[in-house]
């Protein structure tokens, strides 16, 4: 976050950018519970009681650093949390997890200082292990790792980001097959009820932060795209009064609410990955997401490997040939309900 960026913000917004917890961790812990900083830009809250039958919830913003509409919905209800504890303890209902992912690139107003920390969530890094996100994936595994060890079987990890490009459907959610079927109609239940347009199945990972929480913590995890990038304190929030009014029900255990239209579900088709710095895709970078190609349309090129549609219609999600090599440059997506 630019100096710039920092002045006329609401001091809730410009603490949560900052990673600084300090004002909200002392009122969840006046208001009675155990409160943890884990790593810098992390604060755990859970109840001292321990209770299996208490969700275990982790929230996460800012993985990228230029995407910060969803710091200032955490923000201000996290602050408006923090203050009704004092009074209710009870108004939060479940143990917490707050992770501001990429706080350097957040400061500085940009996506990533070295690399997408967005791609380190695996075993083998290969040429990103020495990017300077690469340390920072490693406190986020290890924070995450420890805060769901002696979680109940209820377990949730809701990764908030917004799309560099424009899309068809403004709001959509990617969510890893593993998920246990129980906990995903539960996950999707909840996605309908933050008006999430569509919902992606996705069967292999892409080292993303929550496939990580999904694999490897038996979270029911979602990366969930809720709009456009933003200037930190620029964003339109009514925007995201339903996925607010989402978290804030989710947070406080309060009853589901109506869903005004069940998602559209689609699968992955195929991963579209970038080989070589010869890679090209077929359409242009003002291309919408879930723009539909019909049938053995080219997609992209990669020296002699030729990318084209497989089905009647695929629909192509996150292009991005800027990526680097041997990272995916794109999804393609066929619809299933």
């Amino acid at each position: 976050m630019t100096a710039a960026q920092s002045g006329g913000l609401p001091p809730a917004v410009q603490a949560l950018a900052q990673a600084d917890f300090g004002a909200v961790a002392q009122l969840f812990r006046d208001a009675g519970f155990a409160v943890a900083l884990p790593a810098p830009g992390m604060l755990q809250v859970k109840a001292n009681a321990a209770d299996v039958n208490r969700p275990s919830v982790v929230l996460s913003v800012g993985v990228h650093g230029d995407e910060t509409g969803p710091i200032e919905v955490l923000a201000h209800l996290l602050d408006a949390l923090s203050r009704d504890v004092s009074a209710q303890p009870h108004a939060l209902a479940v143990d917490l997890l707050v992770c501001v992912g990429n706080v350097d690139a957040i400061r500085a107003g940009k996506r990533f200082i070295d690399a997408d920390l967005n791609r380190m969530f695996r075993p083998v890094r290969g040429s990103l292990a020495q990017a300077a996100e690469s340390a920072r994936a490693d406190e986020m595994i290890a924070a995450t790792t420890a805060f769901f060890s002696h979680a109940g079987p209820v377990r949730w990890h809701l990764d908030l980001h917004t799309a560099i490009r424009p899309s068809v459907y403004p709001t959509f959610a990617i969510v890893p097959d593993l998920v246990e079927e129980g906990a995903r109609a539960a996950l999707v239940d909840w996605l309908g009820q933050a008006a999430i347009g569509a919902i992606i199945m996705n069967p292999q990972s892409a080292g993303t932060y929550s496939y990580y929480s999904a694999e490897h913590c038996g979270a029911a995890a979602s990366t969930v795209e809720l709009g456009r990038v933003g200037v930190l304190g620029q964003n339109d929030l009514s925007l995201f009064d339903e996925v607010s009014q989402a978290l804030n029900s989710l947070l406080r255990g309060a009853p589901p609410r109506p869903v005004k239209a069940p998602p559209h579900v689609f699968k992955v088709a195929q991963e579209i990955i970038k080989h070589s710095d010869d890679f090209r895709m077929a359409f242009d970078r003002g291309t919408h997401n879930f723009t539909s190609l019909p049938q053995h349309a080219v997609i992209a090129s990669d020296g002699e490997t030729v990318y084209t549609v497989q089905h009647a219609q695929e629909l192509v999600v996150f292009p991005n040939p800027d990526v680097r090599v041997g990272l995916r440059a794109g999804l393609m997506v066929v619809r299933v309900a």
